[in-house]
């Protein structure tokens, strides 16, 4: 498993996402831990309303059925998003970025995790009611107190992004954002610069070179999803050309179609990481394996084009 440094985190390129092991007994989703961990994966994410906190609770239970320990992982956490009536995301109420919620978050995920510190605290999902100083405020008094040692955000532009880092003075590390062979916007727009087909509209801002240039790391969520949520593309009947090229290329180097999924993504140069969302311990091993897979320039452009992609 390849390793990439984030602030001095010496992290996987791939990371175990935790969002659905609140539908997991504590038996089963230590056998997901343990998977993650034997393939090289040594970076946890979850979030404050992943199975309405859960997720989180479930994670400490099953990590103590474990021979693992709290240092041998990092471990990061999203705040932010806030729905009363509980729930999972992508929907909440409102989105609340005040120094008491923010900090108030951080204090309920570190007990809800069995944890005295998070590696990293994600904004999650930007906030338009947002006041930058008083963020710089909540990430001041969270990283004094030891509670929170990196920073970062969660489907921000760049703007948002320089808004955001205008006022905090630790560098906001990473941006989690939806990217995957089936979701490929941000490199759709950059290829498509000067002509006036649907691929060249400009949704994300050039957050894939801003990113680049910051050195900020992009976290993949949902990297084997189509749409927002409408399912997974590996081995689905809509995709015949796409998964008859992934298998090709996944026979050359001896893994699944997850494993190239997974490589794929890792192949752009940009800094980033693959969120794995599975809790099957299989699908994590196949999944993890892209981590040691370097594909070609030439097998990315063709996986691309499979997608249904074009090229200008």
């Amino acid at each position: 498993m390849k390793k990439i440094n984030i602030g001095g985190m010496n992290a996987s390129q791939v990371a175990l996402g935790i969002m659905r092991m609140n539908n997991k007994s504590k038996e089963d989703a230590a056998k997901a831990i343990e998977a993650a961990v034997e393939s090289g994966i040594n970076y946890i994410d979850t979030a404050d309303i992943y199975g309405g906190g859960e997720s989180s609770k479930r994670f400490k239970e099953a990590l103590a059925l474990t021979s693992i320990k709290r240092d041998d992982l990092y471990i990061q956490s999203k705040g932010g998003i806030v729905n009363p009536n509980g729930g999972d995301i992508p929907y909440g109420n409102r989105y609340d970025f005040s120094k008491q919620h923010l900090i108030a978050t951080v204090d309920a995920e570190l007990q809800r995790l069995g944890v005295d510190y998070l590696d990293a605290f994600l904004l999650h999902r930007p906030d338009t009611l947002m006041d930058p100083n008083e963020i710089a405020e909540a990430f001041n008094e969270l990283e004094t107190a030891g509670k929170v040692r990196h920073f970062g955000v969660s489907n921000f532009n760049p703007m948002q992004v320089e808004l955001v880092q205008s006022a905090v003075s630790q560098k906001l590390e990473f941006n989690q954002l939806q990217f995957g062979i089936m979701h490929t916007g941000m490199i759709d727009f950059g290829m498509h610069t000067n002509m006036f087909d649907d691929r060249s509209v400009n949704h994300d801002g050039e957050i894939l070179e801003y990113s680049r240039l910051k050195d900020m790391t992009i976290q993949a969520w949902s990297p084997y999803q189509y749409g927002f949520f409408d399912g997974v593309f590996i081995n689905n009947d809509k995709f015949p050309e796409l998964n008859k090229k992934m298998k090709e290329i996944a026979d050359i180097y001896g893994v699944t179609k997850n494993a190239i999924a997974t490589a794929w993504i890792l192949r752009h140069p940009v800094k980033d990481q693959v969120i794995l969302g599975s809790m099957n311990p299989t699908h994590i091993k196949e999944s993890a394996a892209g981590g040691s897979v370097e594909i070609t320039g030439q097998e990315w452009y063709d996986i691309y084009l499979a997608a249904g992609n074009d090229l200008p």
